[in-house]
């Protein structure tokens, strides 16, 4: 169906509303980042640099986000290993309740971050286990799972098995094909997974205080800093590094993600 030009130019003035609508409060972070004054107050009259050395040379900041980065590299590791292994399981093999455990797997990150994070909780106590960083990685790596698995499930779906099929009549091993063929089929799929459960991971916060105990996060630093509101100024530059650490792996993912990349790496094999 064809849109008139006044329909058209609705949905264009419609989901430019949407767009600053949502960019709008970060460009405002973004901006009193610079701000040499500790009063948030528009105009901006001295720009800065210093609430960045500020935040860098601050112990607490240094260390949540040192402790963020571990926490989100091993969850994204365990999340690779299972998501897919659990992906080439259900693409490839009928079972009864195959169904049911595709949709146990998408639970984790349908489900309000508050539901899962007290039935973390509730489990982690029930076993003994004591808040650690081992109980964060367990927890990020409940719903980074999710990440990798409908990518890698996604792209078994999309890519012929003939080139799979092909290898095997050719005399190659199960491991050679996995290793000459398949591999290089799910590398991209495999890497923007990797990269969106890394970052889905690093700014988790309602999982987190669940299952952190008495440590903090980077997201749990900056909440426990706005709730005093002493801080705001070095909390703003903190932002605006969480925001290049979180957009950066997510942008480099879709990029990779993309049609053009996908016929690209399957030709290459073929």
């Amino acid at each position: 169906m064809k849109l008139s030009r006044f329909t058209r130019g609705g949905l264009a003035l419609f989901a430019t509303l949407v767009v600053i609508f949502l960019i709008a409060p970060l460009l405002v972070i973004i901006l009193f980042a610079f701000d040499a004054s500790n009063v948030q107050t528009f105009p901006i009259h001295h720009w800065t640099l210093s609430w960045f050395s500020v935040a860098w040379h601050d112990p607490a900041v240094r260390s949540s986000l040192w402790l963020s980065v571990k926490a989100g590299v091993l969850a994204t590791i365990i999340a690779l290993i299972l998501g897919t292994l659990v992906a080439f399981g259900i693409h490839r093999f009928r079972f009864f309740g195959r169904d049911s455990v595709s949709l146990l797997l998408v639970l984790p990150i349908a489900l309000p971050g508050i539901v899962t994070g007290l039935a973390l909780q509730s489990a982690f106590n029930l076993a003994g286990i004591p808040f650690s960083l081992y109980t964060i990685i367990i927890g990020h790596a409940t719903f980074c799972i999710v990440v990798v698995f409908n990518n890698v499930v996604a792209r078994l779906r999309r890519s012929s098995m003939s080139l799979i099929e092909a290898s095997a009549d050719l005399g190659a091993s199960p491991v050679q094909t996995f290793r000459l063929v398949t591999m290089p089929m799910l590398s991209t799929a495999i890497i923007a997974g990797a990269l969106l459960a890394f970052a889905l991971s690093f700014d988790e916060v309602i999982v987190t205080t669940f299952t952190a105990g008495a440590q903090n996060t980077l997201p749990l630093w900056i909440f426990g800093a706005i709730r005093l509101g002493q801080q705001l100024p070095e909390v703003n530059a903190v932002v605006v590094g969480v925001l290049i650490l979180t957009l950066a792996p997510i942008a480099y993912a879709a990029r990779i993600s993309s049609g053009e990349r996908v016929g690209t790496s399957v030709r290459s094999t073929s």
